[in-house]
């Protein structure tokens, strides 16, 4: 299993590595393509008794394009990719609706897992995205720039968004020394949850992957809490899950686990929905 291409988000405004370590570290050792995509959203115009103001002038595009021309200057100078594997992408929007376009071109998508700030469609919403690129997306902690993925935790629920998951992330999970599956469940499901783990356990087997196996009965202990323990007891530094939420009017929801995950976990997550 491989990957062809992998996509970078790239805030017009970031001055760390972060997440574009990782990608570049996972495209290189897939051999991948990495492509960088960045874009910049301009004033909406609005109307002042009866008359449209157009609140971005002229020299405000001017603006926006240098800063988006440095920034594809800094990212090429600080990934260290044979320049016929590095692309570069653009425009001037929204960064979101800018980054679910442009996945049809990625085999994985990598991005920032940052707190939305204030002007939220200004900036990219790593959350929001990851329902709806229809690639499974990597989501990097700030203050991470590395992702060995030698030990890995797969999140299993027997749902659509974990099976595509899991088939999504063979790339890694073939390569990884120990993978682990666990799955959360209510004590009246542990012989059913049993039967179902051992069935990922086999289908990732068949493909090469070692891999052990484990049913935990729902506790106080938020089930996001536990799959973060067990990755840092197993020492793991990807957690695979499904990534599970809908949009109701114009707001995302997300399940629990979900939710948890994306705010708290210390280690880089792949999800799939």
């Amino acid at each position: 299993m491989s990957l062809a291409s992998v996509m970078v988000y790239v805030d017009s405004e970031q001055q760390d590595e972060g997440q574009i370590a990782v990608a570049e570290a996972v495209a290189n050792d897939f051999g991948a393509a990495l492509l960088g995509v960045s874009a910049i959203a301009t004033e909406p115009p609005f109307v002042a008794e009866g008359v449209i103001i157009e609140q971005t002038t002229a020299d405000d595009l001017e603006r926006i394009r240098g800063a988006l021309s440095a920034k594809e200057a800094w990212f090429r100078r600080i990934v260290r990719l044979p320049g016929e594997k590095v692309e570069w992408r653009w425009t001037i929007g929204f960064p979101t609706e800018f980054l679910v376009e442009q996945s049809r071109a990625a085999d994985l998508v990598v991005v920032r897992r940052s707190q939305l700030k204030s002007k939220s469609s200004h900036y990219l919403d790593a959350a929001g995205a990851m329902l709806r690129v229809g690639r499974p997306i990597l989501l990097v902690p700030d203050g991470v720039t590395r992702l060995s993925g030698d030990r890995i935790v797969v999140g299993w629920k027997d749902a659509r968004e974990a099976r595509l998951a899991v088939r999504d992330a063979l790339p890694f999970l073939t390569r990884a020394s120990q993978v682990t599956i666990a799955e959360i469940c209510a004590s009246s499901e542990q012989d059913a949850a049993r039967d179902r783990v051992r069935d990922v356990a086999g289908y990732l087997q068949r493909h090469g992957v070692s891999c052990q196996h484990e049913v935990r009965v729902h506790t106080a202990e938020p089930d996001a809490g536990y799959l973060v323990r067990l990755a840092a007891d197993v020492g793991a530094d990807l957690i695979v899950t499904g990534g599970y939420g809908h949009s109701r009017l114009g707001e995302w929801v997300f399940g629990g686990m979900t939710q948890s995950l994306l705010q708290h976990a210390p280690v880089c997550l792949l999800m799939s929905h």
